[in-house]
């Protein structure tokens, strides 16, 4: 073994990961301010802010989980793999998912 990832999995990975890249950076930012920001959906003293963004003609899956400390608000953000075909379908996923990660991990996503 050679330590390397197969050719099939090589080209999208590296889609994946110059995605990922130019989110990070803000390339291509400009595309998602046009949009509204969503909602905050408060759950279990939480806020779900959802944020989808326009990836290869649809929308990915993502957002930030904001909670009040008393020494001052934390932030986690979040990409999931799954995209949609609507923001809106991608904006109500992204809650779920956000409930998923408060449900598994509560507290721990901000250490």
């Amino acid at each position: 073994m050679t330590g390397r990832f197969p050719q099939e999995f090589s080209a999208p990975m590296a889609s994946f990961l110059s995605d990922l890249l130019s989110r990070l950076v803000g390339k291509g930012a400009s595309a998602a301010r046009e949009e509204p920001p969503a909602e905050a959906v408060e759950y279990k003293g939480y806020r779900i802010r959802p944020a989808p963004y326009p990836a290869k003609g649809q929308f990915q899956t993502a957002g930030t989980i904001e909670k009040d400390f008393p020494e001052g608000t934390k932030e986690y953000r979040f990409v999931r793999a799954e995209t949609h075909a609507s923001r809106d379908d991608a904006a109500a996923f992204s809650v779920t998912k956000g409930r998923q990660i408060i449900d598994e991990q509560g507290d721990r996503i901000f250490s």
